[in-house]
């Protein structure tokens, strides 16, 4: 890969203040594109762009909630005011859960999808006219649980399996104008998402079930991602039990959802117990 290929490249990233966002913004700074961070913890993430570029006229910090629209139009528009466009989009920002559905306060689900679904989809309705004019891409992180269901996950799993749909339809759509459109599922990585998980009430759940130093790190995600980008590919399963997994609920569904079951069924104070 020709690192080069990013240089100058403006690079909207949401969730950038922690996690996979944050690791992405770096990689694609040290890469000589133009940064566009976006989150709710604007303070933090001040305090971080140093770090993905020393001149500060290369990183543009803008605080959002990507559930809210306008948050989301505000945030393409700064991006454009500043840099003059947006070759990629990387709608990054998400939250997850763990609680059985029957047990579950419905606002939980409609928090992960308002962040999770419709965060990709405000962010990309604003960006698109830019993408299409740079034949950029945009990008989704959705994760195996948009593949195939994570138990006590239900929410997290419908508004992953949401975006693939949404940005599915969207490549066919641009299939002739040049738009990339990747869904990119890291599988199990080692960041805080689970630690702020919503428990049934809709609580952080403050401590993650799986042993993070075990998991694929959010830089190593942030280079495959990279390196997806620039082959422009439309998907992309990483871990060999991520793309076993993906394989195996298509073809021996009935299989797989025992297997997920017993997986999930074994982690530290599981649902299923």
């Amino acid at each position: 890969m020709d690192t080069a290929y990013f240089k100058d490249k403006v690079v909207v990233i949401t969730g950038a203040s922690s996690g996979i966002g944050l690791a992405t913004a770096k990689l694609f700074g040290s890469y000589g594109a133009r940064v566009v961070m976006a989150a709710r913890s604007f303070e933090k993430m001040c305090g971080l762009a140093p770090q993905v570029s020393s001149d500060p006229d290369r990183v543009l910090c803008v605080r959002a909630d990507v559930s809210v629209e306008d948050d989301c139009r505000n945030l393409i528009d700064a991006a454009v005011a500043r840099f003059g466009g947006i070759d990629i989009l990387v709608n990054n920002a998400g939250v997850s859960m763990r609680a059985m559905f029957k047990d579950l306060d419905l606002k939980v689900i409609h928090t992960l999808m308002d962040v999770n679904f419709w965060g990709t989809v405000y962010c990309t309705k604003y960006a698109l006219p830019w993408l299409l004019k740079s034949k950029g891409s945009v990008v989704g992180i959705v994760s195996i649980a948009g593949f195939s269901a994570l138990p006590a996950r239900t929410g997290y799993s419908a508004s992953k399996y949401a975006i693939r749909g949404f940005l599915d339809t969207l490549r066919i759509e641009h299939l002739k104008d040049g738009l990339n459109v990747l869904v990119y599922a890291p599988g199990y990585t080692s960041s805080m998402v689970r630690r702020n998980a919503l428990t049934a009430d809709g609580s952080a759940q403050g401590e993650t079930p799986l042993d993070e130093s075990k998991l694929m790190s959010a830089e190593v995600v942030a280079a495959k991602l990279a390196k997806a980008l620039y082959h422009r590919r439309s998907q992309v399963t990483l871990t060999f039990l991520g793309r076993l997994t993906v394989y195996a609920h298509r073809r021996f569904p009935r299989f797989t959802d025992r297997m997920t079951y017993r997986y999930i069924a074994r982690e530290p104070n599981s649902p299923f117990n």
